[in-house]
């Protein structure tokens, strides 16, 4: 069966994590996506680490499935090599630093009237709207600054100190807002037969994930406290240590789970209507002593007891687990999650998509080296071996 975007082609400038996220799901589905990287060095987020076998996680992660041109974009004989591109593609995507794109003759209001069937999505940290510029278009916008402007930042972490996400929280929504957005101009071009811009914004796409603090902080009021891995207003819901130095995170919703978590799980029926305990709100306001209590009753007990007790009580609970448990966890095992992904230092394994029932149902290719595609996706251009021989000694590849 052929995959939902085979037939589809994009070209992405693209670097770091947003851009990337973005045509890595277009790629699983399908889609045949170009990768223009910078002669030499690439995308930059090959160098952020080498933790994959000499390559790095980022890119690892977000790149695999792509075909990657070198080309200068600064080089005069680029702009032919682009609109070539440009003539069989369907979208273009782009993060480029802010104005860059249009200054290289690559807006949609300069690509429209000649192709005008393409979709151009923008992706930038605060929108690059020429009618509604916003005083903040120029800035520069990396993943922990928006976290930070979005008011993410504010909320996360400890009552003493705020913390950022640790994982790049703002990108993978940028990247989600802008491949959930070319899917629907996809479908709009389907019925108009003409293609359109898309605006993404990292911070209109955190500010969008922030909307439970927003309207919690509604007119004036104060916002969510922080709470570390606890939830801020509902309690006991987060971590609490167990007797043998694990930790188990559980979450309460109801009454009917305060009572059977005081019963069956404490053992300490009484407490379910201790006047200090009797309501969520109440909890949460005693939840110092609260606390207190449930650590001394897991004291003398082990994880795996206290997630006993827990499944028997019908309690929602999870272990913390780090990335190597992550590694071997069994849910992803037994449900066959992991498939291998070749790239230059070898295979890899790689998580299925979410959505995806198995390898079939995906497009899971290699994680290409820079430039590996160059002198092919050329010859299919147009380009002889002369020609390409010639933009390769002038720097252009």
């Amino acid at each position: 069966m052929p995959l939902p975007l085979e037939g589809i082609t994009v070209v992405a400038l693209e670097h770091a994590i947003a851009a990337p996220f973005c045509t890595r799901q277009l790629a699983d589905q399908g889609a045949r996506v170009i990768k223009v990287e910078r002669p030499g060095v690439g995308d930059f987020a090959r160098a952020y680490d080498q933790r994959v076998r000499g390559l790095a996680s980022h890119f690892v992660w977000t790149n695999r499935s792509k075909e990657s041109l070198a080309l200068d974009l600064k080089h005069p004989q680029a702009p032919e090599v682009l609109q070539r591109l440009l003539a069989q593609a369907d979208v273009l995507v782009q993060n480029l630093a802010p104005g860059a794109a249009a200054r290289l003759g690559l807006s949609h209001e300069a690509l429209a009237p000649r192709h005008p069937k393409l979709i151009v999505c923008d992706i930038s940290g605060y929108g690059d709207d020429p009618a509604r510029p916003g005083p903040y278009r120029d800035k520069k916008a990396y993943d922990l600054l928006i976290q930070s402007e979005s008011g993410f930042v504010s909320i996360t972490g400890s009552p003493d100190e705020p913390a950022k996400a640790g994982c790049s929280i703002a990108d993978i929504a940028a990247g989600m807002y802008a491949y959930s957005n070319i899917l629907t101009a996809l479908i709009e071009r389907g019925r108009t037969g003409r293609g359109r811009r898309i605006d993404v914004s990292m911070l209109e796409s955190m500010a969008e994930w922030m909307g439970y603090p927003l309207y919690y902080a509604f007119d004036g009021a104060p916002p969510p406290p922080r709470a570390g891995a606890a939830h801020a207003t509902i309690y006991p819901y987060g971590p609490f240590p167990t007797g043998d130095g694990h930790t188990v995170m559980l979450g309460l919703q109801n009454e009917r789970e305060w009572q059977a978590f005081c019963a069956q799980v404490l053992q300490q029926p009484a407490l379910a209507t201790d006047p200090r305990f009797d309501t969520n709100s109440r909890r949460s306001a005693a939840r110092d002593a609260l606390r207190a209590l449930v650590v001394e009753a897991f004291a003398t007990l082990d994880a795996q007891q206290v997630q006993a007790r827990l499944e028997a009580a019908g309690i929602a609970n999870a272990q913390v687990n780090d990335m190597a448990q992550l590694w071997a966890h069994a849910q992803l095992k037994a449900r066959e999650r992991w498939v291998p992904v070749d790239t230059p230092a070898g295979p890899v394994p790689a998580l299925l998509p979410p959505g995806a029932d198995n390898a079939d149902s995906v497009r899971m290719d290699a994680v290409p080296a820079l430039g590996a595609h160059s002198q092919a996706i050329l010859a299919e251009l147009g380009y002889g071996p002369d020609q390409i021989t010639e933009l390769q000694r002038s720097g252009a590849l």
